[in-house]
């Protein structure tokens, strides 16, 4: 098939300028320098906002603190921390003396703690306090080379460097000599994959793929500089990495860390952003949460929610088709924006968002229409870790629902024979991290990045996700069928926190269903039920309301992909139970083998 090649070509010249020649480092001193007194970090719990100025002060002198304990350009530091300002400052100052940072995930078991901290070599670790600093002890000596470990909280324990010893090195020759010598090229993280069907992946970003991604932000969100913003996903993850570190130093942003993600809800309505990225979770819990509010208000109430909504979503299907909206259509939405819409988005604390995104998992259309007669257009995002996040994007003025938008400028796309999405660009990392410390390519000799994500494109270049490749299920009969569909048709019942499609090398296709931890019991309350997932899951109410879900699945799915029976499942997933990643992506093979016994119940 032939490339799909982004035609806003000068587009693609225009970002490639602009992102020339800059690092984090030399944006830093920008923003230091023209925006030193606005506001760059602050958290929920009210500790002192801390302006560009501030930040880069402190940054200096934990770099020259950094090297003076050994740690010098190419190497790696790993981090186990919470979201928290010491977490940005301690990153930021590894990548201004050109070592590599990176963060492990709260929830890693303790071997693949282990793994990532042997795998990365890393010749520091910076651990929260006496809590992390137990995690990696047992494994301490068996390291590559014994690694310095610095500690944030507690009384440091003998073989430990505190923190803040770190920030009292005053040497500003050193420093500006340090982060001058970085270049674009270089790295400036490695990011672990969720390793869904295996060991993870370290991944090796450069500056000059985040500052490019920053560019193409910058251009597709239509939000000002400076803007407020939360960020509340681990910086394990690539979306709080670009979006709460790196593009908010690209745009001199002010950032509000949500340490736990429990307070999200509270911290939307603190910060009140103008952009907002969200997993899929969390916009199908705003819906259900707006839904609940709505059905328990007057009469009256639901129906002038319900014609504001009938009307705003007119408006949104008008727009993803390219065409003009009525002058009367306008004014009334804009109305009834105004009197309706706008005081339920404020409940969520999105009544300032112009620019709202979803990505990480693929997200049901239910969900992004209903947010959309809501007045929140939510635009679906693809990409990966090894794309520095988006490589494609739906962009306000040019969308469609139920695809994850086109290829962003200076990138390429390609479908294979098989359908897998192959991309190359400004984007595309430099490559795995190996365990010598040498780096594999992540391409082909071509450039060409396979994605493992199955896709369609259709004729103006939007690409629809169909499923992951090594996740097609293949029936007895020879059946090729995408879960990720019949999962999302299931989880656009408010009821259903997550599903999985069974019938990989089986006569026909089943679920395992889990209850969604907020919704049920409140379900369940309305009709005097019990309140705990364990009894709800055998209830025959609750089990028919979820046949109807299955049925009305079924019916948008052809004949092969129709669910024959399911399983609800007594307790709900976390990454803390092991069948969901961090980033709530499933883990099929742990999923498989965890209900092996209740999945062949299925077909007996």
């Amino acid at each position: 098939m032939t490339p799909v090649t982004d035609t806003r070509d000068d587009l693609a010249r225009r970002f490639a300028a602009t992102a020339a020649g800059l690092t984090i480092p030399s944006l830093l001193e920008r923003n230091a320098r023209e925006f030193g007194d606005l506001p760059a970090l602050s958290t929920l719990a009210g500790a002192d906002t801390l302006s560009w100025a501030q930040v880069r002060d402190r940054v200096a002198a934990l770099t020259v603190g950094l090297h003076e304990l050994g740690l010098r350009p190419g190497d790696r530091m790993l981090t186990l921390m919470s979201s928290r300002p010491e977490h940005w400052l301690i990153d930021l100052a590894a990548v201004h003396l050109g070592a590599v940072p990176a963060t492990a995930y709260a929830t890693l078991s303790g071997d693949q703690l282990r793994y990532v901290a042997q795998h990365s070599q890393a010749r520091v670790i910076v651990v929260e306090n006496t809590a992390q600093l137990d995690r990696i002890r047992p494994f301490l000596p068996d390291l590559p080379s014994l690694p310095r470990v610095v500690q944030l909280d507690g009384p440091p324990e003998t073989g430990t460097v505190p923190l803040h010893d770190l920030e009292t090195a005053a040497d500003p020759a050193a420093f500006e000599r340090l982060w001058r010598a970085v270049r674009p090229e270089q790295p400036v993280t490695l990011l672990y994959t969720s390793g869904t069907t295996g060991d993870p992946k370290g991944v090796l970003l450069s500056h000059h793929n985040v500052v490019y991604q920053s560019v193409v932000l910058e251009a597709t969100v239509p939000v000002p500089d400076h803007a407020p913003a939360l960020a509340y996903l681990p910086l394990a993850h690539i979306a709080e990495r670009m979006l709460g570190i790196y593009n908010a130093v690209y745009r001199a942003g002010h950032v509000t860390i949500c340490a736990d993600p429990a307070q999200l809800a509270a911290g939307l309505l603190r910060v009140r952003p103008v952009s907002f990225f969200g997993v899929p979770r969390v916009w199908e819990k705003m819906v259900a949460g707006i839904q609940a509010f709505v059905a328990a208000a007057d009469p009256a109430v639901r129906a002038a929610f319900e014609a504001a909504r009938s009307a705003a979503l007119e408006r949104h299907v008008l727009r993803e088709a390219s065409l003009p909206v009525p002058a009367e259509l306008a004014a009334r939405v804009s109305t009834l924006d105004e009197q309706v819409l706008r005081p339920v988005r404020a409940r969520l604390g999105l009544d300032r968002t112009s620019w709202a995104g979803s990505g990480s998992a693929p997200i049901p259309v239910a969900v992004l229409r209903f947010l959309a007669g809501c007045g929140l257009d939510v635009l679906e995002v693809w990409g990966m870790t090894e794309t520095t996040g988006t490589a494609t994007i739906n962009a306000p003025d040019a969308f469609r629902t139920g695809t994850v938008g086109r290829i962003n400028p200076g990138m390429r796309l390609r479908l294979a024979d098989d359908g897998e999405i192959l991309v190359r660009g400004p984007l595309v990392c430099l490559g795995y991290l190996r365990a010598d410390g040498g780096v594999e390519p992540a391409t082909d000799a071509d450039g060409w990045l396979a994605t493992g994500d199955v896709g369609v494109l259709d004729d103006d270049g939007y690409l629809t996700i169909t499923d992951r490749k090594k996740e097609l299920i293949i029936t007895s009969s020879g059946k090729n069928i995408a879960p990720a569909q019949i999962e999302n048709l299931l989880r656009a019942h408010p009821l259903i926190g997550q599903a999985v499609a069974i019938g990989d090398r089986r006569p026909y296709v089943t679920a395992l269903v889990v209850l969604d931890e907020e919704m049920a019991p409140m379900w369940a309350r309305a009709r005097d039920l019990p309140l705990e997932l364990a009894a709800l899951a055998t209830d025959p109410l609750l089990l028919a309301e979820i046949q109807a879900a299955v049925d009305a699945a079924n019916a948008k799915l052809s004949r092969p992909e129709q669910i024959k029976t399911f399983h609800v499942l007594p307790a709900a997933w976390s990454p803390v139970t092991g069948e969901v990643t961090p980033t709530l992506k499933l883990r099929r093979r742990v999923i498989v083998d965890r209900y092996a016994d209740v999945i062949d119940g299925l077909y007996h």
